[in-house]
């Protein structure tokens, strides 16, 4: 029944909105690809959401490039690195590359980048990417040397990640708006129009270096749409208006594999979802401050039934605050069960025998959201639900106005329990629970380069975020993505998509 209501909707989307006047396709050498999310802003330090992780992986490089197969480090703009000790890090750059405005790369853009964003001054949005730097200093024209703060053993997959490297004098000039307005990078793609929260417009690289791991790229123009609409967004790709979405849901999986004319891919992404709870009453005094509520809110929420009803095929339930891969990451931790008569035994012990009324914050996935309330609510707790844009969700979060928040994570693609296990509880922004244990055992693992210790640091944090219910983990994401059958994509288990990879058939 609901594939003949998602029909009936997408149906609508065609008659009352679908179809476009961009010319997507293979004839027209344009992939056109759209996504839900708006994005605040696309200098790619002054965003956190994935869609901008996607867009800076195509205008811009890294000094190393991770291949997603493997997760093996690759030369890119260093062509070697090695560590020096245990604080500093030496790199040997690629000559010859050009930023998109043809200034020349050289060690002044590494360092200048580098000393910018970790100098707390400039408030780049995600600190902790670039905290761990002390300074970066020019040893000659095209070798770096990079002093850390204390060792860092991630230190490599965050320069392969979400540190990419720009153009000083560009950036010295125009800072983070101009770069907005104007994005320039080394990438293989450069951003020829933006206009904000609608569209941005991408054409090939005809220069971009030769020996780049990404290889060249062989689309010439590209096109990301933002279609918050679901329904709207299947209509454009069946009338052609598009060539490639994500986020497809089941229903919609069913309904769009049966065109001839798109394929339907999917698998399971490092993302997670997770409510987190304001245990340090940053909020005010209420409820969720006592661990026997969070508990309840945990014994309250059937993850798998929410997984195998409204997830796709490869999602999962989890019980650790970490991608399970991820290193540092271990499932040996207090789990909860769904368990309503358990939550209601609880919620009455806490001395809310009838419950409590809350408001429930999330960004995306209000199916989902709507469900954990109904959840919430056969136990007497009653959640309402307060959707926000990301951008606003996440400042509600840092400024204490909110106590209970539906959120997701996918950790900058970093294969390491300190991209998120650090991010949410060492003390930062995002950090709700304020356990100053887990942030100095979570210290300690961010910057010993002991990986038996780390792992064992990390596991008794885990155990003491799960312990307390200062999270409650959901699951993980499998996306769906459904795209034109004239497409050549692969998707990735890291959740970027690479287009600079993808050509036409």
């Amino acid at each position: 029944m609901k594939t003949f209501y998602l029909s009936a909707a997408i149906a609508a989307a065609v008659v009352l909105g679908g179809g476009t006047t961009s010319q997507a396709g293979k004839a027209n050498d344009t992939l056109i690809f759209a996504t839900e999310t708006d994005l605040e802003n696309i200098d790619a330090y002054y965003n956190s959401a994935r869609v901008g992780v996607i867009v800076a992986r195509h205008v811009w490089d890294n000094l190393l490039y991770r291949d997603p197969s493997d997760f093996s480090y690759k030369p890119a703009l260093a062509t070697s690195y090695k560590w020096i000790d245990d604080v500093t890090l030496e790199f040997d750059l690629r000559q010859g590359v050009e930023f998109h405005n043809g200034e020349a790369f050289t060690a002044d853009d590494v360092v200048y980048t580098l000393n910018f964003i970790s100098n707390p001054e400039n408030k780049v949005v995600s600190k902790r990417n670039g905290a761990w730097i002390k300074n970066a200093e020019k040893v000659d024209e095209f070798k770096v040397r990079i002093n850390l703060k204390e060792p860092f053993p991630a230190a490599l997959d965050f320069l392969a990640g979400p540190l990419p490297i720009y153009p000083n004098e560009y950036y010295a000039e125009v800072g983070p708006d101009g770069m907005n307005k104007q994005p320039i990078g080394t990438g293989p793609y450069k951003i020829t129009a933006v206009e904000q929260g609608k569209s941005i417009k991408f054409e090939r690289n005809e220069n971009y270096y030769k020996d780049s791991p990404k290889g060249q790229p062989k689309i010439g123009n590209m096109e990301m749409r933002t279609i918050p609409d679901d329904n709207t967004a299947a209509a454009e790709l069946l009338t052609g208006g598009i060539d490639w979405l994500w986020q497809v849901t089941k229903d919609q999986a069913a309904f769009l594999e049966n065109e001839p004319k798109l394929d339907v891919v999917g698998g399971e992404t490092m993302r997670i979802g997770f409510l987190s709870m304001d245990a340090l009453g940053r909020g005010g005094d209420h409820p969720l401050k006592d661990a026997r509520v969070r508990k309840a809110v945990a014994h309250a929420i059937n993850r798998q039934g929410i997984t195998e009803s409204l997830m796709p095929a490869g999602s999962r339930p989890v019980h650790a605050a970490c991608y399970p891969k991820q290193f540092g990451c271990t499932d040996d931790v207090q789990k909860y069960a769904y368990d309503p008569d358990k939550a209601k035994e609880l919620l009455a012990e806490a001395g809310y025998p009838d419950g409590f009324i809350v408001v429930l914050d999330a960004y995306r996935d209000r199916d989902l959201a709507e469900a954990m309330i109904s959840d919430l609510r056969a136990v007497g707790i009653i959640a309402d639900l307060s959707y926000n844009k990301y951008a606003a969700a996440r400042e509600k979060v840092r400024t204490g106005q909110t106590i209970l928040n539906f959120s997701t994570w996918g950790s900058y693609s970093i294969n390491d329990a300190s991209a998120i296990t650090s991010n949410f509880f060492r003390g930062g922004p995002d950090d709700m629970a304020g356990d100053t244990e887990v942030a100095e055992m979570l210290e300690q693992a961010d910057t010993t380069v002991d990986s038996e210790l780390r792992k064992k640091l990390y596991s008794e944090a885990l155990m003491k975020i799960s312990d307390q219910a200062y999270w409650l983990p959901l699951f993980t994401y499998s996306y769906l993505y459904a795209f034109n059958s004239d497409l050549n994509f692969e998707p990735t288990a890291d959740e970027i998509p690479r287009f600079f990879n993808s050509s036409w058939k």
